[in-house]
């Protein structure tokens, strides 16, 4: 297997400079942001976005949504096992409590824990595209969005079609999907499914997920459309290492349930989309597998959400406009019976100036019950030098409140702090864009600062660890990033895409003497992302994926993945997949020592 792989990888490196274009791909240019209220175009945007499409998650050698997210620039994932069956995943520093999921903009917050973050009941099959905000997303998306916002989003087809696939690999892993597409008339709705499970990489690491996703929706006319969300995901697995070392018959038994219905008015100068939504989250763990009653944890979490948003376009600019109240309840054998409640109010306006540049500034105030009033202002510029040059910078203020963990938590190793302060960051970001048909690369630099963060510490080793409001900590960092595709058709070897990132961030902690912290100073120091995808004849594709890891506290590692596809877009596909080609000695999260060079390989189809 390893010389099969170093195989394919010389193969690539070795190839002639030329492409072809594949009948999926999109102009990054052509990209439009679809926020919940403004929608900006990629080339437009005066902030560091990303943008995942759907032939990357289909060439990215991964099997999950997280997989998918460790390749993207300024993005740490932290895995506890292999394909993402749980996973923290943070942005420029911040912590796994600190970055906002959202599935067609519907917020997925857990007031549990940030742990459930990731539970994202969505097949990788179903997902369109990945939007990816980096920095302050508060006043775009409310609370929690601390670090930074992804935006899963997904499409309804308009033909009739068919396509799945099944797979298996190392660890006893196997798995499929199905995606089925039936249009009537005006009426689109699409369904699907996943499988998931493996016999698990070392003691006490087997895990089976399952994934259900329902979308209609209906054009009522020109001007109105009604959808409508049903999604559920289950995973169990065993939790070796995934919370302390001292156990390692850790097990947990997680649901997750989503629904959403939503009405778009689009005018010709005014947009609203009203939407109603509601998630649920049931969460067993155990300290001891076999043995529940020796410590066990039952939560149950509901969110109930109600949203307004919308925008209007004048003589005098856009301006966005958006009403949100949330109530958030919890029951649970460890953290009591609770209830908070929540409300919001967006408003912001665009304007343009000297035909070249342009302006968007904003608030979101917010209301919980717990907290009473806070307010986040938030301000973006750009000015285009040329078509091909942007420059850009951005302030804004970010906030996120304690989870029902952080204030109430009572176990062997962690404690809660009921006494804790929602925490406050002001950002700073500045950088500079360069995009051409072709070419596309971006330098960065951020800054946040925040007087009260949320972290957890302890004096002694022997002590557990309990939530602390810290006095001061600043993360800056600079991101550079480029990504070119080659126009040049062939029939023989072609590269027809390379990319380079580089992300460094420093923290400057001001701990508490004598405290120990656990978090803050675990993010990523150095990151470093290449990519390449070649291509073969008509049908064969090679996707070679490398990454440098430098976390602050763990030591550096390097990864390296490859995929190879062949007829991927034909009615028969057939994949291999190679993770950790090297056989680096990594952990990401816990004590879980990742596994080494392991191997998958299936077949897909497509019917249309």
């Amino acid at each position: 297997m390893k010389k099969f792989c170093l195989s394919v990888c010389l193969l690539s490196l070795l190839g002639a400079l030329k492409a072809q274009v594949d009948t999926t791909s999109i102009a990054l240019d052509e990209v439009v942001i679809k926020e919940n209220r403004l929608e900006i175009p990629f080339a437009k945007s005066s902030r560091n976005i990303a943008v995942i499409h759907r032939k990357e998650i289909e060439t990215a050698p991964a099997r999950s949504l997280q997989e998918v997210l460790a390749f993207t620039p300024g993005v740490d994932v932290r895995q506890r096992g292999v394909s993402g069956v749980q996973a923290d995943v943070g942005i420029r520093g911040g912590s796994f409590e600190q970055t906002l999921m959202l599935v067609n903009g519907i917020k997925l917050t857990d007031p549990q824990t940030g742990h459930h973050m990731m539970n994202i009941p969505v097949p990788l099959g179903s997902i369109e595209r990945v939007d990816i905000l980096k920095g302050p997303a508060s006043r775009i998306y409310g609370q929690n969005a601390y670090t930074g916002a992804i935006n899963i989003i997904t499409t309804l087809p308009d033909e009739i079609g068919l396509q799945g696939g099944i797979y298996g690999g190392d660890f006893g892993m196997r798995g499929g999907n199905l995606q089925v597409a039936l249009p009537v008339g005006s009426f689109k709705q699409s369904f699907s499914l996943s499988h998931d499970a493996s016999n698990g990489h070392w003691y006490n690491s087997d895990f089976v997920v399952n994934n259900l996703f329902y979308e209609g929706g209906i054009d009522l006319n020109d001007s109105h459309e009604i959808k409508a969300l049903l999604a559920f995901t289950s995973r169990e697995f065993g939790a070796n290492g995934f919370y302390t070392s001292a156990f390692p018959d850790q097990w947990e038994s997680i649901q997750t349930y989503l629904g959403a219905i939503s009405h778009t008015y689009d005018a010709r100068r005014l947009w609203v989309n009203t939407r109603a939504y509601w998630r649920r989250n049931e969460d067993e763990f155990r300290l001891y597998r076999e043995n529940p009653a020796f410590f066990q944890n039952i939560h149950t979490t509901d969110v109930t959400a109600l949203e307004i948003n919308g925008r209007y376009q004048s003589k005098a600019g856009t301006s966005g406009f958006g009403l949100e109240g949330r109530s958030e309840q919890i029951d649970s054998n460890n953290l009591g019976n609770r209830e908070r409640t929540l409300m919001g109010v967006f408003a912001e306006h665009k304007i343009a100036f000297l035909s070249r540049g342009d302006l968007r500034a904003g608030v979101y105030s917010n209301y919980y019950s717990e907290y009473g009033w806070r307010h986040f202002p938030g301000a973006e510029i750009g000015y285009e030098l040329s078509d091909l040059v942007r420059l850009y910078g951005n302030y804004g203020v970010s906030f996120r409140i304690p989870t029902y963990t952080d204030l109430y938590y009572v176990g062997p190793t962690n404690i809660g702090n009921d006494a804790l302060e929602p925490e406050k960051a002001i950002n700073y970001e500045a950088g500079i864009k360069l995009g051409a048909q072709n070419l596309r690369a971006e330098i960065v630099y951020f800054n946040r600062h925040t007087n009260n963060l949320i972290e957890w510490a302890r004096a002694d080793a022997a002590d557990p660890w309990q939530p602390q409001n810290f006095n001061e900590v600043t993360f800056q960092g600079l991101e550079a990033g480029l990504l070119y595709r080659f126009t040049n058709s062939g029939e023989g070897l072609r590269i027809e895409e390379a990319s380079l990132s580089y992300n460094f961030i420093d923290a400057n902690l001001v701990e508490r003497e004598g405290q120990e912290t656990r978090y803050a100073l675990n993010a990523l120091r150095h990151q470093l992302i290449g990519g390449l995808r070649t291509s073969y004849g008509p049908g064969i594709e090679l996707n070679l994926k490398t990454r440098y890891i430098e976390r602050m506290m763990l030591d550096p590692y390097f990864l390296l993945d490859a995929r190879l596809d062949v007829h991927r877009l034909k009615k028969l596909g057939y994949f291999a997949e190679c993770s950790n080609i090297t056989n680096a000695d990594y952990i990401e999260a816990g004590t879980v020592q990742m596994p080494g060079r392991w191997f998958r390989a299936g077949v897909n189809f497509r019917i249309r």
